[in-house]
C-alpha cells in the first residue's frame, strides 16, 4: 500500500473538521455512527477521526438519504453494494484461475 493510499484510510480529521468538509453536521455524523452506517478510526482518547474515505462515504449515504432512503434502506443499500463488490472479485479470481488452465 503507498504512502497516499494509506493517507486516503487513515482517520485524520476531527468531527468538527469532518463535518465542515462534508456539509454534514456533526449530530449527523453522530446519528450515522449509531446506525452503523459509518465507523470513524478513534484517537488514544477516544475522539473519532474521520478519513477521506469516510467523508467519501458519507457523501454517498447522503446522497442516497436525499433520494428519500431512511438510514435502514441506506444500511441494505451499502450491504449490497459491498456483497457485489466482493462477488465482482471472487468473479475476476475464477476468470483469472480459469486463465492458467
Amino acid at each position: 500500500m503507498t504512502n497516499s493510499e494509506r493517507a486516503r484510510h487513515r482517520g485524520v480529521y476531527t468531527i468538527s473538521v469532518a463535518a465542515e468538509l462534508s456539509g454534514i453536521e456533526p449530530h449527523t455524523l453522530r446519528g450515522y455512527e449509531r446506525a452503523g452506517l459509518l465507523t470513524p478510526a478513534r484517537s488514544h482518547g477516544g475522539d473519532r477521526r474521520y478519513s477521506d474515505d469516510d467523508l467519501s462515504r458519507v457523501q454517498h449515504i447522503s446522497s442516497l438519504a436525499l433520494q428519500g432512503l431512511n438510514l435502514a434502506g441506506i444500511r441494505r443499500v451499502l450491504e449490497l453494494e459491498a456483497e457485489n463488490e466482493w462477488l465482482q472479485v471472487e468473479i475476476e479470481a475464477l476468470r483469472g484461475g480459469a486463465d492458467g488452465d
